[in-house]
């Protein structure tokens, strides 16, 4: 769950800033943003969740 939390908050606050130096229009984000939460309602969200722990995981022995 902490995993989940922090990557909300790191993909949210990327997104700000895209936003916010024009590098991504506003209709682009509201279709990546929408794209997301559907996504989560898939099957494929329980691999992309063990992927996302797993790379973290990985971080520390880099």
């Amino acid at each position: 769950m902490a995993v989940t939390v922090s990557l909300v908050a790191l993909f949210g606050l990327v997104l700000f800033f895209l936003l916010r130096s024009r590098s991504l229009t506003p209709g682009a984000a509201f279709t990546a943003t929408g794209f997301g939460f559907f996504l989560a309602s898939t099957g494929a969200a329980a691999p992309i969740n063990e992927m996302a722990a797993a790379l973290v995981a990985a971080i520390p022995n880099i």
